[in-house]
């Protein structure tokens, strides 16, 4: 069966939604082909730069850095009831353009979903950077992909089209944000919804399978 999945490589709720989707398909034991689609949350964040997340969220909602602080305590404690480890203080964020880059490369080397996890880890619990080429290119290597191969395409504009190939495609399907999860291309599923809720749309792509 083929999972289509949008997301963003510094959406907290992607990283969360694939634990949660993984966990359904673990229960129901069924044989998932994953292919990771790209969605920049915000493509006209300056390349190479970064903020920090509380000072994003804080204009983005019109809150203070102190309830920016408990959203982000909240969203830690959301992501330990799942098996996440999350440790947002001092988390920035950034243009995500090329990590989408190396996450094309990887799927053209079978290593798409190792990428998507490393670089998830490495942003949400290492607080490590997805913006600077010399992180990425070091957080690819250590996911399996060669690092001057990785270098080579960051160096060059290779699968930008791709990636906004990616964006609109979502669009035209009525997504509006991430994660987006396209079950068997026929079942969407908008959101970091429950694992219980995976299930049951997995099973009801199972059904004509089973009858």
């Amino acid at each position: 069966m083929r999972i289509d999945i949008w997301s963003d490589l510094v959406c907290p709720w992607c990283f969360l939604g694939k634990r949660r989707f993984e966990q359904a398909v673990t229960e129901l034991g069924v044989d998932v082909e994953v292919v990771h689609h790209s969605f920049q949350l915000d493509p006209s964040f300056p390349r190479g730069t970064s903020r920090s997340t509380r000072e994003v969220l804080a204009e983005k909602y019109g809150r203070t850095l102190e309830e920016a602080d408990a959203m982000e305590a909240q969203m830690e404690e959301r992501a330990a009831a799942d098996g996440l480890e999350y440790h947002l203080d001092g988390v920035h964020m950034g243009n995500t353009v090329d990590g989408h880059r190396l996450v094309h490369l990887a799927a053209e080397r079978g290593l798409a979903d190792a990428v998507v996890e490393r670089f998830y880890r490495a942003h949400f619990t290492e607080r490590r950077s997805l913006f600077d080429r010399d992180s990425l290119v070091e957080l690819a290597a250590e996911a399996g992909l060669d690092a001057a191969e990785a270098r080579s395409v960051l160096e060059s504009d290779a699968y930008e089209a791709e990636v906004a190939a990616d964006g609109e495609q979502a669009r035209a399907l009525g997504a509006t944000g991430v994660p987006f999860f396209v079950i068997d291309r026929r079942f969407g599923v908008a959101g970091a919804q429950s694992s219980e809720v995976f299930t049951q749309v997995l099973r009801r792509a199972l059904e004509p399978a089973a009858s």
